[in-house]
C-alpha cells in the first residue's frame, strides 16, 4: 500500500488534460495486455526449456550462435516488458502511486533489442522461436506506445493553436466583424 506521506492520488488533476495512457492503464485493455505479456513469457520459457533445446541441436554453427543470441535478446525483452507490466499493475491495485511508479520506471528500460532480423543464421532458427520473437516485438511496440502516452509530456490544450483560427479570422474580416478571442 502507498505510504501516508505520499498523498497523491491516481486520478488526473481537476481541470487538467486527460492522459489517455493513464486511463488505459486502468482499463480492461491493460489487463488483457498484462495477461498476454505474462502468457508469452511463460510460453517462451516452456519452449526454451523444452522443445527449443531439441530444436537447437539440429542447427549449424552459425544457426546455433544465432539461436543463442536471439533467445537471450528475446528473454531480456520479455523480462523488461514483464517488469513494466508488473509495475503498472501495482499502480492499478493501489500498491503504489503513479508518482512512485514513475520513479521506479527509471529502473525498467524498454530498450530496443532488435527484433525480426535477417542476420546470418536467423533464417535457420526454428519457426517456433521466430514466431515467439515476432510476437514479443509486436507486444513490445504496444507497451512502448502506451509508455510514451503515459510519460511523455503532452502540450496543454491552451498552448495548442486552434486549427480553424485562420479561417475564422478571414471569415470575420470578409463579413466586417471583429472576432472575439477566448
Amino acid at each position: 500500500m502507498a505510504n501516508s506521506k505520499d498523498t497523491e492520488t491516481q486520478h488526473e488533476p481537476v481541470g487538467g488534460p486527460i492522459s489517455f495512457g493513464r486511463k488505459a492503464l486502468s482499463s480492461e485493455a491493460f489487463l488483457s495486455l498484462f495477461r498476454e505479456g505474462m502468457s508469452l513469457l511463460e510460453e517462451t520459457a516452456d519452449y526454451l526449456d523444452g522443445p527449443g533445446r531439441d530444436d537447437s541441436r539440429d542447427l549449424s554453427r552459425i544457426g546455433s550462435l544465432s539461436y543463442a543470441a536471439e533467445s537471450m535478446k528475446l528473454t531480456t525483452r520479455l523480462m523488461q516488458m514483464a517488469s513494466w507490466l508488473l509495475l503498472h499493475r501495482a499502480v492499478n491495485e493501489g500498491e503504489m502511486t503513479q508518482k512512485q511508479a514513475a520513479r521506479e520506471k527509471s529502473k525498467v528500460k524498454l530498450q530496443d533489442l532488435g527484433g525480426e532480423e535477417s542476420s546470418s543464421g536467423f533464417d535457420e532458427l526454428p519457426e517456433a522461436l521466430r514466431e515467439l520473437i515476432a510476437r514479443s516485438v509486436r507486444l513490445q511496440d504496444r507497451i512502448h506506445n502506451l509508455d510514451k502516452q503515459i510519460y511523455e509530456p503532452t502540450e496543454p490544450a491552451e498552448a495548442r493553436a486552434n486549427p480553424l483560427s485562420d479561417q475564422l479570422d478571414m471569415l470575420s474580416a470578409a463579413l466586417g466583424a471583429t472576432r472575439q478571442r477566448d
